[in-house]
């Protein structure tokens, strides 16, 4: 079992064409960036904006990425949304579910 959670979901999904893989019991887990406040009013300011930019550019890379339009990527990411194997591969996350290890385009390549 493993996960792709955050930035290594985005990662993950920026891959080489065509070997992006994950186990079939894998999750992947995208949303949207988020952080805590503190400080002074101008400074929770320049954090907010930061992580509108943020988000901004996660929906575009994702979008890219999988093919989905942005609009789409937006409000998917408004909450977490996490994924099984297959679910990801629906969405353009990865490109192929890795039965076993044994069988896989890595082990046959090595």
């Amino acid at each position: 079992m493993g996960q792709a959670a955050s930035a290594a979901a985005v990662l993950l999904a920026a891959g080489t064409p065509g070997k992006r893989f994950a186990l079939e019991n894998s999750r992947i887990l995208i949303h949207q960036p988020s952080a805590s406040g503190e400080g002074q009013s101008s400074d929770i300011e320049i954090q907010a904006r930061e992580i509108l930019r943020m988000r901004s550019l996660l929906e575009r890379m994702l979008a890219t990425h999988t093919g989905k339009k942005e609009e789409d990527i937006r409000k998917d990411i408004e909450r977490d949304k996490i994924f099984s194997a297959d679910e990801a591969k629906e969405y353009g996350l990865i490109d192929e579910v890795i039965k076993t290890r044994k069988s896989s385009w890595l082990a046959t390549t090595r």
